[in-house]
């Protein structure tokens, strides 16, 4: 087996192991926000808790992407048109989630705010159900001809194993979610968290586990069994931490289990990328897969410089905004007057008013 390609393989699971890890809590949040928090203050919390690093988590996808399409330009082909459809509603959620979070603060009307959660919340469920389906179906399988052309309809991806992967990341984004809230607020939001966390726990993992299984059983590799039963047991950790209100071990733990997780799937399909449902002789694999020795080697020297380099800045970040926050933290919401010139037409709420008067803009959340 060739090195690059190798390389390159285990670094783009890493790259989606990484993007699951720091942007699941987030799009978790975003779920979380018209059916955990109670009041528009504690809409407001969930999303302060969020707000300094959830642009910083996509990177990872855009990363994931980028690299699956450079090392392995066949598998990228193959996997994201048979997938178009549902992947454009994942793009249109991950637009729709990103506007929300600048717009809700802009305008103090109840109405305004409500469509916004409302965008952020099926924003958040839409882009965590849509890419777990993916990564659940390069996984397992599509039906894919010789040439790496799907057979069937534009529906054939939809299988019992993309609903397994959709549901497995909608319900590990809300347990870690909930986990990160405990970890990061203080007062009523963080015991009730801290409360899903234990009573939740064991059934938000288990579509996790059973995808993990599937695979598992698919692949017949003994050292699969072996990291799958460390997942488990950070699983009962992480489970024992938080009901020792140890949050910050609790979170750790979790991750652990993604991370141990994430290493069952991907190193029981390998050497294969994207397999075929077909026929086995079809499968795509780390050598027909890849790009050339050329195009791997630069990639690696581009990734030895440019990968610690954000690792490095996202934790400065982290570190930056470590500390705890409460709705004791957050002012109410007010408006300001914007620095506007004399003539010129400015809007506020549903009015658009001239001339000398200052109208009134919402301030943000």
């Amino acid at each position: 087996m060739d090195f690059l390609p190798t390389l390159w393989f285990v670094l783009i699971a890493v790259l989606w192991t990484g993007y699951l890890f720091l942007e699941g809590f987030d799009l978790g949040v975003g779920m979380l926000m018209k059916v955990f928090a109670r009041d528009e203050k504690e809409r407001r919390l969930l999303l302060n808790t969020v707000g300094p690093v959830w642009d910083g988590n996509e990177v990872w996808l855009i990363t994931a992407g980028g690299a699956t399409f450079a090392a392995f330009p066949f598998w990228y082909a193959s996997l994201f048109s048979s997938l178009y459809i549902p992947l454009v509603f994942v793009l249109l959620a991950l637009i729709f989630r990103a506007v929300a979070f600048e717009y809700r603060g802009k305008v103090h009307h109840d109405t305004w705010r409500r469509v916004w959660d409302w965008a952020i919340g099926i924003g958040s469920f839409t882009a965590a159900f849509g890419i777990g389906a993916m990564l659940a179906l390069t996984t397992t399988g599509l039906p894919l001809d010789a040439n790496g052309d799907r057979v069937g309809g534009p529906f054939a991806w939809f299988t019992w194993y993309a609903v397994l992967g959709g549901v497995a990341l909608v319900a590990f984004c809300l347990l870690q979610a909930a986990a990160f809230l405990a970890l990061k607020t203080d007062g009523a939001v963080r015991l009730r968290a801290r409360r899903l966390v234990g009573r939740w726990l064991p059934l938000g993992l288990l579509p996790l586990a059973v995808w993990a299984i599937a695979v598992a059983l698919a692949n017949g590799k003994w050292f699969s069994w072996v990291l799958l039963v460390l997942a488990v047991a950070a699983a009962l950790l992480a489970w024992t931490a938080n009901r020792r209100d140890l949050e910050g071990r609790s979170f750790l733990f979790l991750g652990a289990f993604l991370l141990l997780g994430s290493a069952t799937i991907f190193s029981g399909v390998f050497p294969v990328v994207l397999p075929s449902t077909l026929d086995s002789a079809w499968n795509l694999t780390v050598a027909n897969a890849s790009s050339s020795h050329y195009t791997l080697g630069l990639m690696s020297i581009v990734a030895a410089v440019g990968v610690p380099l954000v690792l490095a800045y996202q934790a400065w970040t982290y570190w930056i905004f470590r500390k705890r926050i409460s709705t004791a933290h957050l002012p109410e919401p007010h408006d300001f007057a914007p620095a506007v010139g004399h003539g010129d037409a400015v809007g506020s709420g549903d009015a658009v008013v001239s001339g000398n008067a200052a109208p009134a803009a919402a301030g943000k959340d």
